[in-house]
């Protein structure tokens, strides 16, 4: 009954709720008897003799359930109508008053009480929209029925299956089940499989059941595609762009590349540098409010996963008319920056060009070349070796700008996952990382402070990259930690330098992955923004993302804001009002941060698979946190996390020290905290929920 008024913006008669309940003459009566008591309790007021609306008590809300493992949630998003006591923080759930809701669900709720730590408690009144009818999960066969368990813990259920039973289901498969009906009890909900993902231990299921985790779109839709398909097959349209095919464009890029949307050239000049940054120009096929535009901007970004990949754009956009490959005539959007000996900007203009990429080079090869002085490396590439000579020279001046003016560097190695022919996890490594990738990254920055620069400068309404300062708090968190490190920090100063300084004195020492794990921590989350309030970590005043079109949708607003500015046109003009640039930041900000927790999880995935077979092995690890139950450990070469729990540490009793974030034995006084080397052996490994398990090595 709460749920229909809440429903309607307009009182409601006492007939009209019980012909929506459908209630006979003594449901009629109980209904009478219900409404004096709900007005007696304010929570619904009565506007007429037989009309009623919500009171200013009626404590009820909306909002996304979020469900734990263990059956209790909360409820996220909260709204409230206009007049309604809001709330401070999201109301808790407890199991028994859950009701059908689950995981996801749109539920309106009443609060029933507010605790005195401001947490309210609520009681689900009703389910208002369902997050999804189709769950992913594992089979099981028990006494002639067939189960599936969610994958996600988030659901903390099982679902019967009824139907056909598909013939090549075998138990511990991923299967799509599709829930029959919505009962009042999720221990008797059923369902029927609507699609068989296979053996969990292949990448491509695994990706799947990470693609139905975070409900990723993955499939580009009809429109999109013929769409796609009518694009043509060749570059042929050249008029009113700038000629560049004849200056030495190169792509640089890793081993394993497929798609190449940045191609740069370096030239000498009396007084400094010129630097060409062109970027394929995604803007000329994918038009404002095209499917295809549709479907890139619900994506919002590409997905990565090891040897796999989820495209903001079908391939024959991102791998093909939009990938700068060699010795091809390609459609550009380039930025031509002027900069003299010391690496200060002189000039800048951007101008939509037609190019043709000379060379594709690997990080690998520029290295050889620039660092390692390699003779047959540079034998092969001769006609390359003066101006790749000029970008060096260029990338180490602007790197020292940077570092100068405090641009933070943090130094977190990152993973490199290897893949054999059947798609599973065979080798992790530390991902190179060299003077060629710091050099494009320079040329890449530099691209993106002009764009935003001229925004900035001309008042152009458009989407920054902002990163705002980092959280006091937090700040003040770190620098207590530090000092149980024996760290004697610098004075904090509220710019980029000091966190700088903090890096430089733990560079190549045990502390360096902790201190950078841990200063990163302090940081704001970058985002999209149409107000332009700097970028914190690169210590500059004005950024944005122009460089990356085929992935980012973001780079692809950019695009057409710049070219309407240099063009003098207006066409997107209402597509960067400030009404529309205040929703879509939020939003892409918020697709980009899904697609990092997706790849994550990907990653985390393969790595507790490729350790499955290792149990009893011995690992070097650091530390990297310390709770009341566990240290946890992130294996030195492998960078895989896993915990230790407490009572593996069996050589004493251990208390908790919080203040100093470590443990401390009763009786040895043995200290383990935070940036500690250990040495670990592997304990168990927990396929389902993800989980490595180590126990400390004996010594």
């Amino acid at each position: 009954m709460l749920t229909y008024v809440y429903r309607c913006e307009h009182p409601v008669s006492q007939d009209d709720i019980g012909a929506e309940l459908k209630l006979d003459k003594d449901g009629q009566k109980e209904l009478t008897d219900l409404l004096v008591d709900l007005v007696e309790q304010k929570i619904l007021n009565r506007t007429s003799k037989h009309r009623f609306s919500l009171g200013k008590q009626n404590n009820l809300a909306t909002g996304v359930l979020d469900q734990n493992p263990r059956g209790f949630g909360f409820v996220t998003g909260l709204s409230v109508r206009e007049g309604s006591l809001a709330y401070s923080r999201d109301p808790s759930v407890e199991a028994f008053h859950m009701g059908a809701a689950r995981h996801g669900d749109t539920v309106l709720v009443r609060v029933c009480k507010v605790r005195q730590d401001g947490r309210p408690e609520a009681e689900v009144i009703s389910v208002l929209e369902r997050g999804s009818d189709c769950l992913a999960g594992f089979v099981s066969f028990e006494q002639g029925k067939v189960r599936v368990t969610p994958e996600d813990p988030h659901f903390p259920f099982s679902v019967v299956i009824d139907g056909k039973i598909p013939e090549d289901l075998s138990e511990g498969y991923a299967v799509i089940v599709q829930l029959v009906a919505a009962a009042e009890d999720t221990s008797r909900l059923r369902g029927k499989i609507i699609e068989v993902l296979g053996d969990p231990d292949s990448i491509d299921v695994q990706m799947r059941l990470v693609i139905e985790k975070f409900k990723l779109p993955h499939a580009f839709s009809k429109e999109a595609m013929h769409e796609s398909a009518q694009l043509p097959e060749e570059i042929t349209e050249t008029k009113g762009r700038e000629d560049l095919r004849e200056t030495l464009h190169v792509t640089i890029d890793g081993e394993t590349a497929k798609d190449f949307d940045d191609a740069v050239a370096v030239v000498k000049t009396k007084r400094g540098f010129r630097l060409y940054v062109s970027i394929a120009d995604v803007s000329h096929f994918v038009r404002p409010g095209t499917a295809l535009d549709k479907d890139a901007y619900e994506r919002g970004t590409s997905i990565y996963f090891p040897g796999r990949v989820i495209p903001m754009l079908p391939e024959k956009i991102s791998n093909n008319l939009c990938s700068l490959i060699p010795d091809q005539d390609r459609l550009a959007f380039t930025a031509i920056l002027d900069f003299d000996r010391q690496g200060n900007t002189t000039g800048k203009r951007f101008v939509k060009s037609i190019i043709r990429s000379h060379k594709r080079f690997t990080y690998t090869t520029v290295r050889q070349i620039l660092i390692d002085n390699n003779q047959e490396v540079r034998r092969e590439h001769k006609p390359f070796l003066t101006p790749l000579k000029w970008a060096g020279e260029l990338a180490i001046i602007l790197q020292k700008l940077r570092k100068e003016r405090g641009a933070i560097g943090f130094t977190l190695p990152e993973p490199e996952i290897g893949l054999d022919d059947s798609g599973r996890i065979n080798s992790i490594g530390r991902a190179e990382r060299n003077f060629a990738h710091q050099l494009i990254e320079q040329f890449m920055l530099s691209a993106n402070e002009a764009v935003a620069e001229t925004f900035t400068e001309h008042s152009v309404n458009a989407l920054y990259r902002i990163h705002e300062r980092p959280d006091p708090i937090k700040v003040q968190e770190f620098t207590g930690f530090a000092q149980t490190l024996g760290l004697n920090l610098p004075k904090h100063r509220e710019d980029p330098d000091w966190f700088g300084q903090v890096l430089d004195m733990v560079k190549n020492s045990p502390k360096e992955y902790v201190v950078n794990n841990l200063l990163l921590r302090t940081m704001q989350q970058a985002r999209y923004d149409m107000r332009n309030v700097g970028h914190f970590g690169l210590a500059a005043t004005d950024y944005t993302h122009f460089t990356s079109p085929i992935r980012r949708y973001p780079d692809l607003l950019v695009h057409r804001a710049l070219y309407d500015f240099i063009s003098k046109s207006s066409e997107n003009k209402k597509n960067f009002s400030p009404e529309n640039l205040k929703n879509i930041g939020p939003f892409l900000s918020t697709r980009e941060r899904l697609a990092v927790s997706a790849e994550r999880e990907m990653n985390d995935r393969l790595k507790v698979r490729y350790m499955q077979n290792k149990v009893g092995e011995s690992f070097d690890a650091v530390i990297s946190g310390v709770s009341g139950f566990a240290l946890f450990v992130e294996l030195l070469e492998l960078f895989i996390s896993g915990a230790v729990v407490i009572s593996e540490l069996r050589d004493d009793y251990y208390n908790y020290d919080q203040k100093h974030h470590r443990l401390v034995g009763e009786r040895s006084s043995k200290v383990y905290r935070m940036g500690d080397l250990v040495r670990v052996t592997l304990l168990d490994v927990d396929l389902r929920k993800n989980r490595i398990n180590f126990t400390l090595a004996k010594e």
